[in-house]
């Protein structure tokens, strides 16, 4: 089955400067849809009246739906086309958004949730598509070298404005927004934008698993998404104890818990702008000391405590380890991603899917161990996380040295 039965609208050449400033805007949706309402979480688990850890779970189910909707989404956008499927996504996004704005029932939220995983998830990966089917050569190298930058744009903006957002209007003002973003976009699309896809294929699920399961039996690339789901675990986990320390231990207000985050988001980009300068220095010797020195400001941060325990030292701290988690994710996400160049589309889905449900799994669970209460936890969580990619490290380090025997 193929779109070919169906008469198709393909990108005119004239839009397609318009159309790909478009690509690049929509690629942060999935930070948008995590960071804008962080700075509004306390105020929602009591407007809502539930726990904290309810409705910390927000974050775990999209991440959740947005990691297992990429495993598949590649696929079906290769049989289906990448212009309906992601304007669809779009208005299908925005009724989440308002549904979740206008309820009060935290199960119904839950649902609107995986609904924005999915969504987002078909949204991010035809926009990527987008720019492999219109460009090659340097031109292509070139974009893609970007989407890593543009992308952490969505974490730095994203709590800023939900932190104005919530301190004027409320946590529904959030999702408000965010349905706002979608219908403009979805316009915009509908008037610049087109299908880019000129060979549609045949949706071959055994051939594709057996793809996946290749994939998955190569040790390094396996332990390499492992590595990625635990630099950004690091950064979700502040995410989802950050705004109830802040708020809650230390008094601040929200607009203070939405400039913390996106001072971090920056921190999250100069790693990767550090990644990309040593990219020609030894790969797993850089990565190793990167992790190293990642265990030294932690064990700082741990006996700093002692001392000091403020806003200030908590973002200094964190700050620096999230510059470090940046670096992590920077390397190992260009790594996995070039370990299979004839299956590049499905390597990414695999890539991007894994990482999230490792994400949300593992930041969930260590939220539950380590409650949001004080900069004391957090700093566990953080030694806790770093521990675990030291582990990695050393693993992947021997499997190295036993392949090269």
């Amino acid at each position: 089955m193929n779109a070919n039965t169906a008469p198709i609208k393909y990108i005119k050449e004239r839009n397609q400067g318009i159309a790909t400033l478009l690509a690049f805007a929509l690629l942060p949706i999935s930070g948008f849809a995590t960071d804008i309402y962080i700075p509004s979480l306390p105020d929602m688990a009591a407007a809502i009246n539930v726990s904290n850890v309810q409705v910390q779970l927000t974050l775990s189910i999209f991440l959740i739906s947005y990691g297992v909707s990429q495993l598949f989404i590649g696929s079906v956008l290769d049989s289906f086309g990448r212009y309906k499927i992601c304007l669809y996504s779009l208005l299908i996004f925005a009724v989440a958004s308002i549904v979740i704005a206008t309820s009060h029932n935290i199960y119904l939220i839950y649902f609107m949730r995986v609904i924005h995983g999915v969504t987002v998830g078909a949204i991010v990966v035809a926009k990527r598509a987008y720019f492999v089917d219109l460009f090659e050569g340097d031109q292509l190298k070139h974009y893609l070298s970007l989407f890593s930058i543009i992308w952490s744009t969505g974490p730095i903006v994203a709590p800023f404005i939900g932190g104005y957002l919530q301190t004027a209007f409320g946590w529904e003002s959030n999702f408000y927004f965010l349905a706002g973003f979608a219908v403009v976009f979805a316009l915009l699309e509908i008037v610049f934008s087109g299908e880019t896809l000129r060979h549609f294929t045949d949706f071959q699920l055994k051939k594709i698993t057996g793809i996946y399961a290749e994939m998955i039996k190569t040790t390094s690339f396996t332990l390499g998404i492992v590595m990625l789901g635990l630099a950004y675990c690091m950064v979700m986990v502040y995410n989802m104890t950050g705004p109830f320390i802040i708020e809650h231990h230390l008094n601040f207000s929200p607009v203070v818990a939405g400039y913390s985050s996106l001072f971090l988001g920056f921190a999250w980009m100069v790693g990767g702008f550090i990644g990309k300068a040593t990219i020609n220095k030894p790969f797993f010797r850089r990565l190793m000391i990167n992790s190293l020195l990642q265990v030294a400001f932690v064990v700082l941060m741990m006996i700093s405590l002692n001392f000091v325990s403020n806003l200030w030292s908590l973002i200094f701290f964190a700050f620096i380890i999230h510059v470090g988690a940046g670096y992590t994710f920077n390397n190992y996400f260009t790594f996995c991603l070039s370990k299979f160049p004839k299956n590049a589309g499905i390597a990414g889905g695999l890539t991007g899917g894994f990482t999230y449900v490792i994400v949300s799994f593992l930041s969930y669970g260590v939220v539950n161990l380590i409650p949001a209460k004080d900069e004391r936890n957090l700093s566990h969580s953080y030694l806790i996380m770093i521990l675990l990619s030291v582990l990695v490290m050393f693993i992947i380090s021997r499997i190295r040295q036993k392949n090269e025997a």
